[in-house]
Parts: C-alpha cells; sequence; structure tokens
C-alpha cells in the first residue's frame, strides 16, 4: 500500500486487510510517506504532516493504531516504511532545514544532525504504535546530486572526506543503528547491498524489486531477504497477467536449504502513482491472488 502518491482512506486500507486475508496474505507493507506527501501525524515531530496533500488527507495516530489492531487481529503483520534519505522531499515542507535546499529538496540533508534526530523521533513514534518486529528503511532510487551541489554540504563531505557513495552508504547505516535502537530488525531496498552489503548491519533484510539474480546474491552473503521482483510481482505493472504472478518463484537459483529459509517471502508492491481509492481493489486482485497460492 503507498499512501503518498495518493492518500487512501482508512476504510480502502481496513477492506485491503479484508482482501488479503482471503488469499492468506499475513504483511501488509506501508508505504507511508513519499516525495509527493507526507500524511501520517508523528507527535515528535508534528509539522511532519504539513507535507500531506491536504488537513483532510491525513493518518491520525489513532487510525495507525486502528488499521495495526484490525490486521493483528485477522493474522496480518503492518510493517512500516519510512524511505530514506531519497523519496523524503516532503518532509521538508513542515522542516525545510531537511531539505539541502529550498531549491534542491532531495535526498535529506546528510551533513545536518537534525535529519537523524527527526528519524529518530519517528521511529520512536513508530515503535508505539507499529508492533511488528520490522520496520523498512527504503533506501532506493538515491539521487545524491543534490548533496554535491549544494556548497554547505559539498564543505561537510570534504571535510569528514567522503564522496557521494561514501555519504548515502553513512546515511543508511546511522538510520539502520537507530531503528535498532528503538528494538526493530531492519529491511532496506536492494540498492543499499548493491553499493555496499557487506557493511549493512547483519540483521538486515534485503528488499529486492530490479530484477532477477539478487535474491542468490543477498543469501550467499548469508543476509535474508524479501523478492519482489518488479518484471513478475509488481501490480502497478498493468500489462502483467495473472499467469506471470502464479508463475514467480522467489526461490530461483537457490538450491541450498540453509539458504533457502534465508528467503523470507515475496511481496507484491501495488505502487499508487497511477491507482486510488476507485480503483485500488480491481488492481489489486486477481493477481495478487495468483501470487499468493503458491507462497501461502
Amino acid at each position: 500500500n503507498n499512501t503518498a502518491r495518493h492518500y487512501l482512506p482508512v476504510p480502502v486500507i481496513i477492506s485491503v486487510i479484508d482482501s488479503m486475508v482471503y488469499s492468506k496474505l499475513n504483511v501488509l507493507h506501508w508505504h507511508i510517506v513519499d516525495e509527493q506527501s507526507f500524511p501520517l501525524e508523528i507527535p515528535s515531530y508534528p509539522k511532519l504532516s504539513n507535507g500531506a496533500y491536504s488537513y483532510s488527507e491525513k493518518y491520525t495516530i489513532n487510525d495507525a493504531i486502528h488499521i495495526v489492531q484490525y490486521a493483528e487481529k485477522r493474522g496480518v503483520n503492518v510493517l512500516a516504511e519510512i524511505d530514506v534519505p531519497g523519496h523524503a522531499g516532503s518532509w521538508g515542507v513542515g522542516y525545510p532545514s531537511l531539505w539541502p535546499s529550498a531549491t534542491c529538496q532531495q535526498p535529506l540533508d546528510v551533513s545536518n544532525d537534525f535529519t537523524f534526530k527527526v528519524i529518530d523521533g519517528i521511529l520512536s513514534d513508530f515503535s508505539k504504535v507499529f508492533k511488528f518486529k520490522f520496520v523498512h528503511l527504503g533506501g532506493d532510487e538515491v539521487d545524491t546530486s543534490c548533496w554535491t551541489t549544494t556548497p554547505r554540504i559539498k564543505s561537510w563531505l570534504v571535510q569528514h572526506g567522503m564522496n557521494e557513495s561514501d555519504a548515502y552508504r553513512y546515511f543508511v547505516l546511522k538510520a539502520q543503528k537507530i531503528a535498532i535502537s528503538h528494538g526493530y530488525e531492519i529491511i532496506n531496498w536492494e540498492e543499499t547491498f548493491n553499493n555496499f552489503g557487506d557493511k549493512l548491519d547483519r540483521k538486515t533484510v534485503v528488499h529486492n524489486w530490479l530484477g532477477g539474480g539478487v535474491a542468490e546474491k543477498v543469501v550467499s552473503a548469508g543476509l535474508r531477504c524479501i523478492v519482489s521482483n518488479q518484471d513478475k510481482w509488481y501490480l502497478d505493472h498493468l500489462d502483467a497477467t495473472w499467469e506471470g504472478f502464479y508463475m514467480n518463484e522467489p526461490l530461483t537459483n537457490i538450491y541450498n536449504p540453509e539458504q533457502q529459509k534465508l528467503i523470507l517471502g515475496g511481496e507484491v508492491c501495488m505502487w499508487g502513482e497511477h491507482i486510488d481509492a476507485s480503483d485500488i481493489q480491481q488492481t489489486i486482485w486477481p493477481r495478487a491472488a495468483a501470487a499468493a497460492a503458491p507462497i501461502t
């Protein structure tokens, strides 16, 4: 569920949970915020939700608690995601110092201690609501050019002997430590593994989305993996057929039983650029059920 591109009212999310139960899907991955909007109220940093589309298109903490508890009663865990440091332009609407600059708004400012205080506040609030043992910290599609074109951040990089790649790694690992301090195990998108897999916390779960061959590398490195290869399991690819969803095999080329255990499961992804409350259910189903049949 991606609620940053198009706001989804709470009853719509509840209806998705109901339909997941019929297919025995047991994790709702809630990609709550993105560059377009920040719809969840965060008590520690209340201005973050200034980045919502409108006052009425927000989730209160009580909304989130209701969704989590409703899901739990039906055997569904809610996995919350804050995608950092990219996909976070909406954060600066309420706190502009999180932007590298007013004209270059993402990724989040790696040089600013306040950035990590905000992440800490969000995850502290999350830990009171989202009781699933995992939290998703994103880390995908990070364009670091704003870090080098903003003089203040460029000088910070030089001062710390970092290039853009070093700073990306520094950011992800620092966010991981914050999440661990709140009792979470971490999931990150595969770019983190592809760029600095040997530096990731050993409890990291790598979320594969870009394509084939990555899952086998992840488990060979002894890390856990979730498979969501976009060529087969992205629901926003409207031309993808149910047969393709059904036939997709998360364990492709993974024959060692110990490594197979490191594949935690598969996930179909419903990204929200082109869907809203009016058509989300008919876009998810029946293809998500086809994916669920072999893996549940």
